[in-house]
């Protein structure tokens, strides 16, 4: 599961519809509504608001109306109604890290999309995250050549 902190608007068409399946899944979990996949960890940042879900619904609003802006349909009835309208904390660490991920993916499925993305010197996070200082988060799966302790 990946539940980004870059802006969808960077994903290949294949990254964001995995995204939206992900986030769909993501709800269920953050609804008690299946078994698997309830220690997550992408699912902490979530699970550690006062209202999980709604914050869930936002992230995956976002998700919809960036495949909407390319033409896709996404069901958007599939988003539990919550209201959210706070943010998510996450480091700079951790969104550079996703950002060089997302490159490394994009070099492979979609060389144009790689070649305009390599031009963005700080990418925008999803809306739903206010960017802090700080390192990759602890929870992150790491290869060793691509580790990022250090604050960047």
């Amino acid at each position: 599961m990946r539940l980004w902190t870059v802006h969808p608007k960077y994903l290949d068409a294949k990254g964001l519809v995995a995204l939206w399946r992900e986030g769909l899944l993501a709800q269920k979990v953050l609804l008690g509504q299946t078994k698997g996949y309830t220690q997550h960890p992408q699912l902490h940042r979530f699970k550690n608001v006062s209202n999980p879900t709604g914050a869930i619904g936002a992230y995956l609003a976002e998700v919809q109306q960036e495949a909407a802006r390319r033409g896709y349909s996404f069901n958007l009835s599939k988003i539990v109604k919550s209201s959210f309208d706070g943010t998510l904390h996450e480091t700079d660490g951790q969104l550079i890290y996703e950002w060089q991920h997302l490159l490394r993916k994009l070099v492979i499925r979609d060389p144009k999309r790689h070649r305009d993305c390599c031009k963005i010197i700080k990418p925008e996070p999803h809306p739903l995250f206010k960017i802090i200082k700080g390192c990759v988060q602890d929870w992150e799966k790491q290869t060793t050549t691509q580790s990022i302790r250090k604050r960047l």
